[in-house]
């Protein structure tokens, strides 16, 4: 078995700045290493959440890693103990909302925003199934 310390994503985006400044400002992430037109590594000082974002096209990549990412097949899913009060805040900060508000049967309360790059990210809220 391969043991290992951490998890995060990669995503190729080609606006490190704004990306940066949306995580920062929005969700309370810092900037570990951050070098404009190449890569930003982001951490949650919180909840140790990792995120890696990495512009096309760099020299130092293998070249799978020069095609930007399709922002349409991933979502990013982020867990909040209130979830409507995460609604207000979204609205508050002009976020952009791509789906509002919801309460599902399997237990979920979320919505979900989109990142300067495209990325949907489920702000999700889980409780108790009643049976």
């Amino acid at each position: 078995m391969i043991e290992f310390s951490a998890m995060f994503p990669v995503m190729v985006t080609e606006n490190l700045g704004q990306v940066k400044s949306f995580y920062e400002t929005i969700f309370g992430f810092k900037s570990v290493y951050y070098q404009e037109g190449f890569y930003l590594h982001l951490v949650s000082i919180e909840s140790g959440v990792q995120l890696g974002f990495l512009v096309p096209n760099h020299p130092s990549q293998p070249e799978f890693l020069h095609r930007l990412m399709d922002p349409g097949g991933y979502v990013m899913s982020l867990e909040v103990t209130d979830a409507a009060k995460a609604y207000e805040q979204a609205k508050e900060f002009n976020m952009l909302i791509s789906m509002s508000l919801k309460e599902e049967v399997w237990g979920q309360i979320h919505f979900m925003v989109e990142d300067p790059s495209g990325i949907n990210i489920d702000i999700v809220q889980h409780q108790a199934i009643a049976e």
